[in-house]
């Protein structure tokens, strides 16, 4: 494992509670957010219900898209997110895993969910890490993915930060839909859907959502 990654997991395994605490019902009063899942999730049950949540954290969006119909797992990187997840929201399959080597089968799932878990990919894992989230996707499945918008630079927390807090601290990266838009391309995805939502105040950079299915024809 590289030092950026130990310190992603490190890190994350230290936020765990604070997720816990923190982000549990959030979903509830993010209208933008439900829409985009429940599209993903109704385009997928016709191409079937194994599903993926990729960087599930504590595990708060399984039982949303257990709702509608579909049979999801998570993985994530920090072990302590997946214990946190297996208290909190039990009756699914969890597993500790990388985004660049996912412990799924060639074309094994209908359907993937990568809700910010994309902004910590470093340009030197981008290609393998579409291109695993392609290997995984069967033919004529979706993959939903919210991220932040940005120019792909490096960002790291302000001393006075929310993380710093704790003090941990760790790479991110907001990336252009373009940019989104090309590596699903090149990965062999095409894009369905593309939108966002600036966010209040300014201060943070503008949510974006996109839509995405594996090249190929499904049932």
């Amino acid at each position: 494992m590289d030092a950026g990654t130990e310190e992603l997991r490190d890190a994350h395994d230290v936020l765990s509670e604070w997720y816990a605490e923190n982000l549990t019902g959030v979903l509830e009063s993010m209208p933008i957010e439900r829409a985009m899942l429940d599209l993903f999730a109704e385009l997928t049950v016709a191409e079937g219900t194994d599903v993926a949540d990729v960087g599930c954290g504590t595990g708060r969006l399984l039982p949303y898209l257990a709702g509608r119909g579909l049979s999801p797992r998570g993985v994530d990187l920090s072990p302590r997110m997946i214990e946190v997840a297996r208290r909190d929201n039990p009756g699914f399959a969890y597993e500790v895993a990388d985004l660049r080597e996912l412990p799924f089968g060639d074309a094994s799932l209908a359907g993937v969910v990568c809700w910010f878990s994309l902004i910590y990919l470093a340009p030197e894992s981008r290609v393998p890490a579409f291109a695993e989230l392609a290997r995984v996707a069967k033919p004529g499945g979706y993959l939903v993915a919210a991220f932040k918008h940005g120019d792909g630079a490096r960002h790291r927390n302000a001393p006075d930060s929310r993380v710093a807090s704790f003090g941990i601290d760790f790479d991110r990266y907001w990336l252009s839909a373009q940019e989104m838009t090309d590596r699903f391309a090149a990965a062999g995805f095409t894009l369905i859907f593309e939108g966002r939502n600036p966010q209040p105040g300014g201060s943070e950079p503008p949510y974006g959502y996109m839509l995405v299915r594996r090249t190929g024809s499904g049932r």
